[in-house]
């Protein structure tokens, strides 16, 4: 089968694999048609020449009509976030998917799941995994199942778990699933055999076990982390600390949830190693070892996180919150939207003019007062202000922001020049929402140490008032602006509404 032969269905990508995978499609060229549960959060983010359906494997109905026509379909969910249930909702979704591909006359379903030996006691989370290539082998369509151990990448869930781990403990208790065996494989080399899948001839189903050329247990991974970075770890195995005990432990220090956690290291103590080896004579793939696979997710972070991670993945049961913003890494993350029954452009206007004469829509004696203090400690403060009233481009100095990232009109990203314990993100995001726009504002703070943390949950409330009050007033002023350009409104009166509301 020929990569540019015939339409190519994508659930997932809006997942961290998904999102990885739908560029690389893209820039080979394939016709490719998105599934998403909520395409809307797809839509600004694919070619002019993907398709973006509106689909979910839990219903049944919807999938008929996504699937028509396709010749290939990589099926990349699954429901760890979801709840106790995630067993049954793995199933129900995979029933449902491989129901419609064989009714549509999808030719091949490709599937990337989790190694493990089967047994009793294979984790509730592996275990579903494979059960789900299972169910997708029989419906009669082609299966290709690619079954992986930890995915090192930045991003990746199982690599922010070490990631976040070796770097916040200087002494680390380590229970039993630190000695466990894994196989590990970089990111890079996963979507490489999810890609070189669509060219395997046609033939029957079939498992293949890929991993890096390494094996070696949690612990080596986070000391070959910590040497990688320059730090002094002390590892203390213990042979106490359960799965439950483990996850509540993690989510105090990690980006894991507790409920996520558990299911997570529920799976860790089962040994993830390529058994069969048979992917290397089947696949022109030579997987990296170990030490290139950190480096290289070293390299891409800063990239990446501008892109998808594993928390970009909307679960089937739900989304989580966490007071503070969530927490990827290092990273603290606090994410905020409002709908306006405004076009996109007129959302989009007043957050083009943010900073300099027109301020920061609430709050603005706040802003000054950081400046202020910012000044004093040597830094830049807010009397850079900005180039043009209007228009930016990236590199632009902003008060004391600087451009980043400039789509109209669909996103600015600013990233702090003003001394922090750490450094800082703003970012606005607009898309379409029903019959009006939606502004998303997403706050991220990358903390240096304690002092980076104690800052950022030290100043949260205030931060949380500012930025929700700068989003509300943002939605306001571009009300307002739309309804001067629709001639409802005289343009006196939209200045000094809008200079009101700036003032908080």
């Amino acid at each position: 089968m020929s990569s540019d032969e015939g339409l190519i269905c994508l659930t997932g990508g809006t997942g961290y694999i998904g999102g990885r995978l739908l560029r690389i499609l893209e820039e080979k060229g394939c016709c490719v048609r998105c599934l998403a549960r909520r395409p809307e959060v797809l839509r600004d983010r694919v070619a002019a020449t993907t398709e973006v359906v509106r689909a979910d494997v839990l219903d049944r109905d919807s999938l008929s009509a996504a699937l028509q026509g396709a010749e290939t379909a990589y099926y990349l969910v699954h429901n760890m976030g979801s709840g106790e249930e995630f067993e049954e909702k793995d199933r129900q979704g995979a029933s449902n998917f491989a129901e419609a591909a064989h009714r549509c006359g999808v030719k091949r379903i490709i599937y990337l799941g989790g190694l493990g030996d089967p047994s009793p006691e294979l984790s509730a989370h592996l275990r579903s995994r494979q059960e789900v290539g299972e169910i997708l082998r029989g419906s009669g369509v082609e299966v290709i199942e690619l079954r992986a151990s930890i995915v090192i990448g930045s991003g990746s869930l199982s690599f922010e778990l070490i990631r976040s781990l070796v770097e916040r403990l200087p002494v680390m208790i380590c229970p039993k699933w630190v000695a466990t065996p894994a196989q590990p494989i970089a990111v890079e080399d996963v979507l490489a055999y999810l890609r070189a899948a669509l060219e395997l001839p046609e033939g029957e189903s079939r498992i293949f076990e890929i991993g890096g050329p390494d094996p070696v247990s949690y612990g080596d991974i986070m000391r070959e982390y910590a040497r990688q970075r320059g730090l002094r770890r002390c590892m203390i195995s213990v042979p106490v600390l359960t799965p439950y005990l483990s996850s509540l432990w993690l989510g105090l220090v990690t980006p894991v949830y507790a409920r996520t956690g558990r299911k997570l290291i529920e799976g860790l103590r089962n040994p993830t190693v390529v058994r069969d080896d048979s992917a290397l004579e089947v696949f022109d793939i030579r997987p990296r070892g170990l030490r290139e696979a950190i480096e290289r997710a070293f390299v891409n972070e800063d990239a990446d996180f501008a892109r998808t991670r594993w928390s970009d993945a909307i679960s089937s049961g739900g989304q989580q919150t966490q007071w503070g913003g969530r927490r990827f890494g290092s990273r603290i993350v606090d994410s905020h939207a409002i709908d306006v029954e405004v076009p996109v452009e007129a959302a989009f206007e007043p957050i083009r003019r943010i900073g300099g004469d027109t301020g920061w829509y609430y709050g603005n004696w706040l802003w000054k007062l950081r400046g202020l203090l910012d000044l004093l400690v040597g830094g830049v403060g807010v009397r850079r202000g900005r180039r043009d009233p209007v228009d930016l481009c990236v590199g632009d100095a902003l008060d004391f922001w600087r451009v980043e990232a400039f789509e109209p009109p669909r996103r600015l990203r600013l990233i702090a020049e003003m001394r922090l314990p750490g450094r800082a993100w703003l970012e606005f995001e607009v898309s379409e929402s029903g019959d009006g726009a939606r502004i998303r504002q997403t706050a991220t703070f990358d903390p240096v140490g304690i002092t980076g943390l104690a800052y950022w949950y030290a100043l949260y409330p205030l931060h949380r008032l500012v930025f929700a009050g700068m989003l509300r007033n943002i939605a306001r002023a571009a009300e307002l602006l739309a309804r001067k350009e629709s001639g409802g409104l005289d343009s006196s009166v939209e200045v000094r509404s809008t200079r009101g509301r700036v003032g908080g």
